[in-house]
């Protein structure tokens, strides 16, 4: 990491810092994608060699974002790096910030389907983490009602009530394709797999708030 530190207005990135990962960048990236993925890094880390939670807080578009919290989480959630330890990072480097930014990279038109099939299940996986809020591998009725109450929260005429009802049914709807027992014991990676079929996911997951020119004004 010391190659990237005291350049200012971004420097060349060193090869070796490409996240060895199944959804790591392919060979088509060019230097210039992987020089403005690390002019992005060295805005929001304030030119440091790593980025830490409070680096968030500047970001415009995060700031009234109702699950904020759980999208800076994933950004150091253990399993996100896919580091053997469990919990959170206190910082991340460059290499892991390659590594969470990977989870978004668009499909690929030569992707054939066992690797489109790794492509989805890494996206929902990550997905899967930010539900599973107590890392047990599980996501439970109250950590789906959290989500839930969390994303309908900015809404000023949605009582809390409601919006647990509406958590509650989206179980109840999960209990249909997965069984009950499963919902009420925990909804597994397999469960979730079974729940997201056939919705587009591939294309859902974007990171809009890294926008470069959303970071610029974060001074």
């Amino acid at each position: 990491m010391s190659s990237a530190n005291g350049c200012p207005g971004g420097c060349p990135v060193p090869r070796e810092l490409t996240p060895p990962s199944p959804l790591s960048f392919p060979p088509t990236v060019t230097s210039e994608q992987i020089e403005h993925l690390h002019r992005r890094f060295k805005q929001l880390s304030r030119d440091q060699l790593t980025i830490r939670k409070e680096n968030f807080d500047s970001i415009p578009d995060l700031e009234f974002n109702p699950i904020r919290g759980k999208i800076v989480h994933a950004f150091f959630d253990k399993r996100n790096l896919r580091q053997e330890s469990d919990g959170l990072a206190d910082e991340i480097n460059f290499e892991d910030f390659l590594t969470i930014m990977s989870y978004f990279r668009p499909i690929e038109m030569n992707m054939d389907e066992e690797q489109l099939d790794r492509f989805r299940k890494e996206k929902l996986k990550f997905l899967f983490h930010m539900y599973d809020s107590d890392h047990d591998g599980k996501i439970t009725l109250q950590e789906y009602r959290n989500v839930v109450e969390e994303l309908l929260s900015g809404n000023p005429h949605l009582e809390k009530e409601s919006a647990r009802s509406i958590a509650d049914g989206a179980m109840m709807e999960a209990a249909s394709i997965c069984g009950p027992d499963q919902v009420y014991e925990g909804i597994t990676f397999e469960d979730f797999l079974k729940m997201w079929q056939g919705i587009d996911i591939e294309t859902k997951m974007h990171v809009r708030f890294l926008n470069m020119d959303t970071i610029a004004h974060c001074y």
